[in-house]
């Protein structure tokens, strides 16, 4: 299994896009790194999130001709955890239902289900998982993801390769 964590950073109106490419749930370490930057970005408009990000994603996947069996997206499969579609619904139908998609959100959504919490390291604030397939297993994964932390290192690493490059962009005249 191939999987791909992604996180989108905004600088007004473009974005950088990251992802994070591991083999196994538990990888400590990426296998590759991708970055893609997008100008002239939708504006955010509230439940309307995925209309500004999902087009930062299937720029990534293309532009690097990336194919895993797996996306981690940071938000939600299903805004209340079944059927209301977030991002990553929208994301599994772009790409054909083809892809399985697991959302890891920091914050809660209204209406959101108490069986999409879990708790990770030591922290006593909820990440909230949705999938595109099973719920108990995409929590177990998201559960053992390495590292001690609330967020898994992994995904926190795809948070910081976009921060990153927008931070060297600014100070660059090269984007």
């Amino acid at each position: 299994m191939t999987i791909l964590a992604v996180d989108v950073q905004y600088d007004d109106n473009s974005a950088f896009v990251a992802g994070v490419l591991f083999d196994e749930w538990n990888s400590e370490e990426p296998e590759a790194e991708y970055i893609s930057f997008l100008r002239e970005i939708e504006e955010y408009i509230p439940g309307d999130f995925y209309k500004r990000e999902l087009p930062c994603i299937l720029r990534l996947l293309d532009e690097h001709r990336i194919a895993p069996s797996c996306i981690v997206v940071d938000g939600y499969v299903y805004l209340d955890g079944k059927q209301i579609p977030g991002l990553g619904k929208r994301l599994f139908d772009a790409l054909d239902k083809r892809i399985e998609v697991v959302g890891v959100a920091k914050k809660g959504f209204k209406g959101i289900a108490s069986e999409c919490e879990i708790l990770r390291g030591k922290s006593e604030k909820p990440l909230y998982v949705t999938s595109t397939s099973d719920i108990e297993v995409a929590k177990h994964r998201i559960m053992n993801m390495f590292g001690g932390n609330r967020i898994p290192f992994l995904l926190k690493r795809a948070d910081q390769l976009c921060r990153e490059a927008a931070k060297k962009s600014k100070h660059s005249d090269t984007v």
